[in-house]
């Protein structure tokens, strides 16, 4: 016995207060990138610095 069979066949519980949460709002809850909103243009921005300053000490 695995320690689940008296639930393995239950239904699973649905709420009548709370209606399901769609996909698409699952998914922008759990995105994994939102922490990093603007880390694409910090990262533009570091390499244009750092090749201007390359090309100066040239």
């Amino acid at each position: 016995m695995n320690g689940y069979e008296d639930i393995i066949e239950l239904p699973h519980p649905t709420s009548s207060r709370h209606p399901r949460m769609s996909r698409s709002a699952r998914a922008a809850q759990f995105s994994p990138f939102a922490a990093l909103t603007g880390y694409e243009e910090t990262i533009e921005q570091a390499a244009k610095l750092w090749e201007k300053t390359w090309e100066n000490d040239k």
